[in-house]
């Protein structure tokens, strides 16, 4: 049996593996209720923003920067630290195995966010968004086909699981679906540091926490 790691797969290799269908959606609102931002959270953004500008004026943004400086402030600030919401990190996924292929794919995601409060029939918590993050110079769609392999294996417990992949300043949200074949839908790119884009960053992320 081929062992593979997630993390070398292509997008090509995914779709054809697990048989995911693409289509694009072009409103978040179809999915989620956005509300309008307060005035402190609206602060609070611009100093994430200010944060993350210095060291993207320095140059290069590591992996691990970009979940320190961007990735974890925004998931504070939109309420994903408090209870029953937990956050995991660096956690090895179950091994998947594609019997035609004969072939067992290994990985680690980055960011898992579950609920506690949420239960499904096979397991003991619910996900609530999965975050792929690369450094400041690597295109965000690198990181898709891993989040698609992650993702995939919890279709099996959930119907639908929502996913970002990102390098500090774009965040490309996919909204993934069980199915025969199942569905990832990708939402339109939001910038951290674009005033409106940043603010819908916000909004979606506050969303998505209180779903």
């Amino acid at each position: 049996m081929a062992i593979l790691n997630a993390r070398n797969l292509s997008l090509e290799e995914v779709q054809r593996l697990f048989g995911f269908e693409k289509h694009y959606n072009d409103s978040f609102s179809n999915y989620l209720s956005l509300e309008p931002l307060t005035e402190a959270e609206q602060q609070e953004l611009k100093q994430i923003q200010q944060d993350f500008d210095r060291y993207l004026t320095a140059g290069k943004v590591s992996e691990g920067q970009v979940k320190f400086l961007a990735v974890a402030p925004l998931l504070r600030l939109a309420g994903f630290y408090r209870y029953p919401i937990e956050i995991v990190l660096e956690e090895n996924i179950a091994d998947i195995e594609v019997e035609d292929e004969d072939i067992k794919i290994k990985g680690r995601f980055d960011v898992l966010v579950i609920s506690k409060a949420k239960h499904t029939k096979f397991q003991r918590y619910f996900w609530v968004l999965l975050i792929e993050s690369k450094n400041s110079q690597i295109d965000i769609s690198t990181g898709l086909p891993q989040l698609l392999t992650y993702s995939y294996k919890n279709l099996d417990n959930q119907k639908s699981v929502w996913g970002v992949t990102t390098n500090g300043r774009s965040y490309q949200f996919v909204y993934i679906e069980q199915g025969n074949p199942p569905i990832y839908y990708l939402l339109p790119e939001l910038n951290l540091m674009e005033r409106e884009r940043s603010s819908q960053l916000l909004q979606v992320l506050k969303a998505i926490c209180q779903l």
